[in-house]
C-alpha cells in the first residue's frame, strides 16, 4: 500500500515576553565556523569535491599533492580519510583520481535536506492549559501527545531522565535564548558548520520562520522548567551541531563533519532529522521529494560510501546514531533503485513515523501508532517507529481549547520549540528525536555510557512490537516505548 504524502502544516505560537526572563547565550559556541563548500552551479569558475582516500584515513602528503593540481584545501576529515577541495580546473577531478592512495573525487553536492514548511499561523497567547493528559507543570506538555505514545512520563515516574547522557542534534540554526532549549543547552560543545552563518537560528535566512533545529532539539530534551514544553530526556545534555543552513539546505562535507565531530567529543547518540535520497541512475531528491540535481551514477555509490564511513566511525567512537527515514512513502523493500541517505546507510536506526488521527476530540483512547500518510517503509529500511505526526484535512471542524480557533486535525502535528515560541509539525523528522530521546534515557539508566550494540538491545527488547509480529514494514522491530526500555 502506497500513502500520499500530504504537504507540511505548521502553527506557530510565539513566546509571550519571555525573552526578557533570561540573557541569552553567546549566537555561537564551540569554535569559530568552518568553511561550507557548495554544489558547482553553471557558469561559477570553481568547483568543490570530495577527495576521498582508499583507505579509512589520510595518507601521508595527499593534501600536497592536491594541491600541486591547483586546489584549495577547505577542510580535512581525517577520521574518514576525506579531504574538501576548491578546484578552478576543469580537470581537476580526473587528475586527482590518479593520486596513488585516491579511491574517488566526487562533487561536494549541496541540496535541501529538511522539508519545507509552508503555512505559517502565528498567535500570542498566555500560558493554558487543556483537556488532555496532564505529564508534568510545563504548561505545553498536554499538547505533547507523542510522550504518551512512548510512555515517557511512565520513565520519568520510575526515575529515569537521561541524566548523564549527551545528545547531538545535526540540524539547521537553534534558538539559543529559548526557555526551553538553553538550560539544556552544552554551549562549549555545540559548534556551527556552516560559512556565513551562526549557530543560532536566523528567520532572516529562512522564509518559513520555522526553525527546525529547535524543533528536533525540543522534541529530544525540551527542559522540564515550569515553562512551554518537555523532552523526552528532559535532564540530557544536547550538543548542538549546525550542519544546515536556516534554509535547510546544506552540503555533504557539512553533514560529515558533524557527524565526525559529534562522535570525537563523545555524543552518546547522534539525532539526525535531515535526508536525501539517490537514484543509481544519478538523480538526486531533495527532502520534498524534487529532482534537484543529476550526478554520475558512479558518484552516487561514492557518496554513499563515504557516508557510511562516516556513520560507521561514530558507531565505533561509541555513538548511537539515529536517522529520520523520510517523507517519500517509499516502499523500500520494492524500490531498490533509490537510497535514502543518511537513514539507509550502516550503523544507523532508521525511524519511521506514527500518528494519530483526531486526538485532540478524544486524546484518552485515540490510537496513537497509526503509521503517518507520508513515511518511508519496508523491513528492509526501518528499524523502529516514533511519533512523526500528521495533517490530514479529512478530520474536519474547528476546535478551541484556549489557544484559539485552530483546525483540529492540526493537532494530531507533534508540538515542540520553534524560534521564539512553539509549533506543531510532521515528518520523520519529529520522529527519529523521539527515539533519540529513549535511547538517551537507557543510557542515562547506565551510568551514561553504553555500547551502540548494547542499546540497540535494549530497544529492541522494549519497543512494542505492532503491526505483524517481529520486524515488519511500518514499525520495524516497534515503536520505542521508554518505560519498557527503564523498566
Amino acid at each position: 500500500m502506497r500513502r500520499l504524502a500530504l504537504p507540511l502544516f505548521l502553527v506557530t505560537l510565539l513566546l509571550g515576553g519571555c525573552a526578557e526572563e533570561q540573557a541569552g547565550p553567546p549566537t555561537q559556541a564551540g569554535g569559530t565556523a568552518l568553511s561550507s563548500p557548495s554544489m558547482a552551479v553553471v557558469g561559477a569558475t570553481a568547483s568543490r569535491y570530495l577527495v576521498v582516500s582508499q583507505m579509512g584515513t589520510l595518507p601521508g602528503g595527499l593534501s600536497e599533492e592536491v594541491t600541486e593540481l591547483g586546489a584549495t584545501v577547505l577542510r580535512t576529515i581525517p577520521q574518514i580519510g576525506v579531504i574538501v577541495v576548491e578546484a578552478s580546473n576543469a580537470s581537476f577531478a580526473a587528475d586527482a583520481r590518479h593520486i596513488q592512495g585516491v579511491l574517488s573525487v566526487v562533487g561536494d553536492v549541496r541540496i535541501r535536506w529538511t522539508p519545507r514548511e509552508p503555512v505559517s499561523l502565528p498567535t500570542t497567547i498566555a500560558e493554558v492549559a487543556g483537556d488532555g493528559p496532564v505529564f508534568d507543570d510545563d504548561f505545553f506538555a498536554f499538547l505533547q501527545w507523542g510522550l504518551d505514545a512512548v510512555d515517557a512520563p511512565q520513565a520519568w515516574a520510575a526515575g529515569l531522565r537521561g541524566e548523564g547522557a549527551e545528545v547531538a542534534v545535526l540540524d539547521g540554526g537553534f534558538d539559543l535564548g529559548h526557555p526551553d532549549l538553553a538550560p539544556n543547552v552544552d554551549f562549549g560543545l555545540s559548534l556551527n558548520l556552516v560559512s556565513g552563518e551562526s549557530l543560532q537560528y536566523d528567520p532572516a535566512l529562512d522564509p518559513s520562520g520555522f526553525s527546525h533545529g529547535s524543533h528536533t532539539a525540543g522534541i529530544v530534551a525540551a527542559a522540564d522548567n515550569a515553562f512551554g514544553t518537555i523532552g523526552v530526556a528532559p535532564d540530557a545534555s544536547l550538543i548542538l551541531v549546525k550542519v544546515l543552513g536556516d534554509s535547510g539546505s546544506g552540503s555533504f562535507s557539512d553533514i560529515l563533519a558533524g557527524i565526525v565531530y559529534a562522535a570525537d567529543v563523545g555524543a552518546d547518540v547522534i539525532s539526525m532529522s535531515l535526508g536525501a535520497t539517490f537514484s543509481h541512475r544519478g538523480e538526486v531528491f531533495d527532502q520534498d521529494g524534487e529532482l534537484v540535481a543529476r550526478i554520475p551514477a558512479a558518484d552516487v555509490q561514492e557518496l554513499i560510501v563515504v557516508t557510511d564511513r562516516a556513520t560507521t566511525y561514530a558507531y565505533q567512537m561509541g555513538s548511537t546514531v539515529v536517522a529520520s527515514a523520510g517523507n517519500a512513502a517509499k516502499d523500500g523493500n520494492k524500490d531498490k533503485d533509490r537510497v535514502h541517505v543518511p537513514s539507509d546507510g550502516a550503523n544507523v536506526l532508521s525511524v519511521s513515523a506514527t500518528r494519530p488521527i483526531g486526538w485532540i476530540m478524544d486524546p484518552y483512547s485515540t490510537d496513537l501508532d497509526v503509521p503517518a500518510s507520508y513515511t518511508n517503509y519496508g523491513t528492509s529500511v526501518i528499524d523502529f517507529s516514533g511519533p512523526g505526526g500528521d495533517f490530514d484535512p479529512s478530520v474536519e471542524g474547528i476546535c478551541n481549547i484556549g489557544l484559539g480557533d485552530i483546525p483540529c486535525y492540526v493537532y494530531d502535528g507533534v508540538f515542540s520549540l520553534t524560534y521564539q515560541g512553539w509549533a506543531w509539525a510532521a515528518g520523520t523528522s519529529m520522529a527519529a528525536p523521539h527515539v533519540a530521546g529513549v535511547a538517551a534515557l537507557i543510557i542515562g539508566q547506565h551510568g551514561g555510557s553504553m555500547k551502540p550494540s548494547q542499546v540497540l538491545r535494549e530497544l529492541r527488547r522494549s519497543a512494542d512490537d505492532l503491526g505483524k509480529p517481529g520486524k515488519d514494514m511500518w514499525y520495524g522491530y516497534g515503536r520505542v516505548n521508554a518505560y519498557n526500555a527503564v523498566n
